[in-house]
């Protein structure tokens, strides 16, 4: 069982790293294999929408956006971590979100893993941060962990929240459990097919 923990912020020791390696102590606690990925120094390009994926079956894009996403089909659990800049999420996890779409089968390839998040901010926008990774993560018939955010501006800050500390460590612990129950999605209900559209006449 492995949980992997993604970190978008570009600040070295960020508040984003700090409770993303917490809670992966906590999954570890649990017998987790653990991962910790940060996307400073590494080459992470947006998805042009070109679709040539779906004739391919993956994105002609080379960068390291392509081990980043073989990483993610082998974890049981993936924790998303996310600074706000501009009142949003930073546009690495976004890219990476997006390039997900490479991914084959495009609705099912992230189908029963787990995901958690965690978001940081000096002031506002925690809400919508968390409100983008969510709905992403339920799109992908991923199970929701729970989430962490906390309010830190200078490097080092969310160490001074204890109970946020101890809320990141025990979301690890609740990733790995969820992960060893081998949750899954009923399979005659396809989202590709079925779900997470807007319906019109």
């Amino acid at each position: 069982m492995k949980i992997f923990a993604i970190c978008s912020s570009p600040r070295k020791q960020g508040n984003t790293e700090i409770l993303l390696k917490e809670a992966l102590k906590g999954a570890k606690q649990e017998g987790a294999e653990t991962e910790f990925y940060s996307i400073i120094g590494k080459d992470i390009k947006p998805c042009d929408g070109c679709r040539s994926c779906d004739k391919t079956g993956a994105c002609y894009i080379k960068d390291d956006v392509t081990i980043l996403l073989k990483k993610m089909l082998d974890a049981d659990g993936i924790i998303f971590g996310t600074p706000i800049y501009s009142y949003s999420i930073t546009p690495w996890i976004r890219a990476i979100m997006d390039r997900t779409v490479s991914l084959k089968p495009r609705w099912g390839s992230l189908n029963n893993k787990v995901a958690g998040v965690v978001v940081t901010a000096g002031s506002l926008g925690l809400g919508d941060g968390l409100k983008d990774l969510y709905f992403w993560i339920i799109t992908r018939q991923m199970l929701p962990a729970n989430f962490v955010a906390g309010y830190g501006l200078n490097k080092g800050d969310v160490k001074e929240l204890e109970k946020c500390m101890k809320a990141a460590k025990d979301m690890g612990r609740q990733m790995a459990l969820l992960a060893a129950m081998k949750f899954k999605y009923p399979a005659e209900i396809d989202s590709a097919k079925h779900g997470y559209r807007t319906w019109v006449k």
